[in-house]
């Protein structure tokens, strides 16, 4: 079996998925490691930005995606208590993809990961990273199949973290065990069928202590999804043992923002509440590091924005968009190479997410806090257009600049001749 590899991608999300694909397509061989097998529900949201839709459409699964995706999302509402202010999201300036769309995440893995399949990468699924080794332009990558009867080592110039946040990697040093904090946000999603909520509507909700998001994803089910901090979860579990922590949240969100009961009266949940945390937003990425990062590996923003996907899939654009560059491919085993594609990935990725980034910690922390979230509804309801201003300042319409498409189209455009 192939051992020696161009490229080894870790994570075979929509970060790493995507940049399987572009680099497979540009005549890289490439591994993709992804120790879950598909499909597999997670704690993540179901919102694609219209901006992201041309990119789908480069990677091949263009038709795929819309007859999976749910409605166009046109409209955004703010819900507190019993409140609700509604207002235009804003439309993005493609003709043909005006309009944000959602899916069903684990609908969006298995339509890129077949994708990356197709084109040639080499999947390696359910596979574990054991152990890596090396440095820049020379890794080694120890894995092993889920069931243990085998295992394989990998090696490559160029090495991809796109495995998330939720564990480190193993390599250098092990980094001690996080200790639980008050602050900390534990993150809850679930499906309904038959809900009441507006076709096109995509609410954010705000209560004490957390925020949380609601919208149609496709086949007649609605996704909630949301966040606690630690502290208000503990109180409200200390007055009602015995509920799974899915039903506490599910029983104070129903109760602190109407919206939300309104919608689910009649409907019911499929499959059980997921729950997983701490969230970890913040960026994590340098210019100095000997391996790419993409997706929540480089950089994370608070879900209140839902731009996770959004921020997945443009990363592994513009890190490619370096590494598909004149002499790329010649140049991979080249640390001052790979340094310099480190260091301008990095500085188009900050340009790209940093203000995103920051938008949302001020947004989640402004609807975790009711002494800040009131004085926004009162605005909001006065100037219902403060909400589509902030969904532009979001990211919601922003494409990637010409000059971060050109390399990867230009290399599907020579593979495919």
């Amino acid at each position: 079996m192939q051992t020696q590899y161009d490229a080894i991608i870790i994570g075979a999300g929509p970060a790493g998925s995507s940049a399987a694909i572009l680099l497979a397509r540009a005549g890289w061989s490439v591994a993709l490691v992804e120790k879950q097998r598909f499909p597999r529900r997670k704690v993540c949201g179901e919102c694609l930005a219209a901006s992201n839709l041309p990119l789908l459409k480069a990677l091949g699964i263009g038709v795929a995606f819309e007859a999976a995706a749910g409605p166009e999302l046109r409209q955004l509402a703010l819900m507190y208590g019993k409140r609700t202010v509604v207002s235009a999201l804003p439309s993005a300036a493609d003709e043909k993809h005006q309009w944000g769309r959602t899916i069903a995440r684990e609908t969006l893995d298995s339509l890129l990961i077949e994708q990356a399949r197709r084109v040639g990468a080499h999947i390696l699924q359910p596979w574990s990273i054991k152990r890596i080794e090396g440095s820049c332009g020379n890794w080694q990558c120890e894995t092993r199949s889920y069931d243990g009867t085998d295992t394989l080592s990998l090696h490559a110039p160029v090495l991809i973290d796109a495995h998330g946040s939720w564990e480190a990697l193993p390599i250098g040093e092990t980094p001690s065990r996080a200790v639980h904090k008050a602050a900390d946000l534990l993150a809850f999603k679930a499906n309904f069928r038959d809900a009441r909520l507006k076709t096109g509507l995509l609410p954010v909700l705000f209560f004490d202590g957390g925020y949380g998001g609601m919208v149609e994803s496709g086949a007649g089910l609605t996704t909630v999804a949301g966040c606690m901090r630690r502290d208000r979860f503990e109180t409200i579990r200390s007055i009602c043992p015995g509920l799974s922590a899915g039903d506490i949240f599910d029983a104070m969100l129903r109760r602190e923002c109407a919206g939300v009961g309104e919608a689910l009266r009649s409907a019911t949940r499929e499959g059980p509440w997921l729950a997983t945390g701490p969230l970890d937003p913040g960026i994590r990425l340098r210019g100095d590091d000997p391996l790419f990062r993409v997706g929540n590996a480089a950089g994370e923003a608070h879900p209140i924005l839902g731009e996770g996907m959004s921020m997945a899939l443009q990363s592994a654009w513009l890190l490619c968009a370096q590494l598909l560059k004149p002499r790329g491919r010649q140049g991979m085993a080249d640390a001052a190479w790979q340094g310099k594609a480190a260091r301008d990935y990095a500085a188009k990725w900050r340009d790209q997410f940093q203000t995103r980034i920051r938008l949302a910690s001020v947004f989640a922390h402004t609807a975790m806090r009711p002494v800040l979230a009131r004085p926004l509804m009162n605005l909001a309801s006065v100037w219902p257009g403060l909400l589509t201003l902030g969904a532009i300042q979001g990211g919601k319409t922003r494409y990637l600049e010409a000059s971060e498409l050109e390399p990867t189209i230009a290399a599907f455009t020579c593979k495919t001749r």
